[in-house]
């Protein structure tokens, strides 16, 4: 049986696995399997290196990039976000790396907020997500395929309009956003639960970091 994440035992066995294809983006590969039920199929796995999302906020405006997107044929609108076509063993570095490619902007600091599977029906790549606060402006280092890429900021509360009215449809955009609304939900409550503590065992005047809203 195949070993997964978590120590279960998965429903479906390998029987065979062979490349199709790779180029230096991705490896895609065709398995024969079997299902916990008897069945035989195949599947077809994209295998790509981590990427990274950042979600970069500044006095109340979050930062965003526009490009064309080949494979939907528009341009798109969403966080800055990538990855470097190799293994990734720190994704801090890599969150910061791709949020100076693409915006030029640098943070003081980069809260690691989880990670999520990308379209795991047919791919396996994990996005780290980073909140990126204390911003500064330093020169941009796009990539070739980022040629006509474009950057701006627009307010929270643009931000949210843009992702309800379906200006902004970006799965990775709305997923990192969603955790980023969670973290600060939990932020604001332990925050609340230290000021409605006794005097003597209060923390620090403020627990919200800057930038934060």
């Amino acid at each position: 049986m195949n070993p997964v994440e978590g120590g279960t035992t998965p429903s479906i066995t390998t029987l065979e696995s062979r490349e199709i294809y790779r180029n230096q983006w991705l490896r895609l590969r065709e398995d024969k399997i079997l299902r916990s039920n008897g069945k035989p199929g195949i599947y077809g796995v994209v295998d790509k290196d981590d990427c990274a999302v950042i979600i970069p906020i500044d006095r109340g405006r979050v930062w965003l990039v526009e490009q064309f997107r080949y494979t939907i044929q528009e341009r798109a609108l969403e966080l800055p976000q990538g990855g470097w076509e190799m293994k990734v063993d720190d994704p801090e570095e890599l969150a910061r790396g791709e949020l100076k490619e693409e915006t030029g902007l640098h943070a003081s600091e980069m809260t690691c907020l989880g990670w999520m599977w990308i379209a795991y029906g047919f791919t396996r790549q994990r996005q780290h997500v980073f909140l990126a606060t204390g911003l500064t402006a330093r020169e941009k280092d796009p990539d070739p395929e980022e040629h006509d890429l474009s950057i701006s900021s627009v307010t929270v509360e643009e931000f949210e309009d843009m992702m309800l009215t379906g200006r902004i449809r970006d799965a990775s955009t709305l997923g990192a956003w969603g955790l980023y609304l969670l973290w600060k939900a939990r932020q604001r409550a332990g925050a609340s639960e230290v000021l409605d503590a006794p005097a003597s065992l209060e923390g620090p005047e403020s627990l919200k970091p800057d930038g934060i809203f």
